[in-house]
């Protein structure tokens, strides 16, 4: 592996996902003299709530939780 001039590496996908380094994941970074560490931030928001605050408010149709619901459940036989 090899460090940029722009001193970027890629971290190999099994190590990412092993780790819980997702994109947007907000990470520090250790040194103790001889060895350097990624930790994930602590307090920083965890994916989930990332994701859905991204998402809050972005809905474009006029309808109800309840007109959605009925939407997505089959429908009753009489």
């Amino acid at each position: 592996m090899r460090i940029t001039s722009k001193g970027q590496v890629t971290i190999p996908i099994q190590i990412r996902e092993q780790a819980g380094l997702l994109p947007d994941t907000e990470v520090d970074f250790e040194y103790d003299g001889r060895v350097v560490r990624i930790l994930p931030r602590r307090g920083a928001p965890a994916r989930g709530r990332t994701i859905v605050g991204r998402l809050r408010g972005s809905a474009t149709l006029k309808m109800s939780t309840d007109e959605i619901m009925a939407l997505t459940r089959p429908a009753r036989r009489r």
